[in-house]
């Protein structure tokens, strides 16, 4: 009598293994990967253009610890009898002016017609910034900020950052669609 053995070699084992186990790992890093690209598009994309935010790159170390440079802030408009002590806010340095500040609110005070002044200090810096502002300069107040995405939107140009971005999500799309063909896949192969 003959008798067979239907062991598997251990090398057999470890292989089918270590490929479940990487592509379990690739499907967990793009998931998580997905996921952050979403969260971050909606907090810095979606969510201001639904409220009329502003999305603002921190350029330099004024704000520092809060807000180093790299951060995104996103500023909400805010009405400026609203601004307390203490908030941070972004303002033109000159009224029409396009060019932006974000510094702390440490001093309201009222002229003499009884128009409000705001004075306004970087977090990092010993002085007050050296012109009192005018209520028509506020641009709004700091509702909250990711850090380090900023470096990626100042190292590129207008035109490669919509260039980016439609490869991102493009790329995103394909992968979300490679992931649901093949696990369809391998749910059909499952039942046979």
């Amino acid at each position: 009598m003959t008798m067979t053995s239907t062991a598997t070699s251990p090398v057999t084992l470890r292989r089918p293994r270590l490929k479940s186990t990487l592509q379990f790992s690739g499907t967990v890093l793009g998931t998580v990967l997905l996921g952050l690209v979403a969260i971050a598009g909606t907090a810095l994309v979606v969510v201001p253009r639904l409220t009329g935010s502003t999305p603002l790159t921190v350029l330099t170390g004024s704000m520092t610890p809060t807000y180093p440079p790299g951060t995104v802030v996103v500023v909400r408009p805010t009405p400026v009898d609203q601004l307390k002590i203490g908030d941070a806010v972004t303002y033109q340095l000159q009224s029409g002016d396009p060019t932006v500040v974000t510094h702390r609110l440490v001093g309201i005070a009222l002229t003499a017609d009884g128009k409000r002044l705001f004075t306004f200090r970087g977090d990092a810096n010993t002085a007050d910034d050296p012109a009192p502002v005018r209520p028509v300069q506020i641009r709004g107040r700091v509702w909250y900020s990711v850090p380090y995405v900023g470096y990626v939107a100042t190292a590129l140009s207008p035109s490669m950052r919509q260039l980016a971005i439609h490869i991102v999500a493009g790329g995103l799309l394909a992968y979300g669609v490679f992931l649901a063909v093949t696990g369809g896949l391998e749910r059909v192969r499952r039942r046979r």
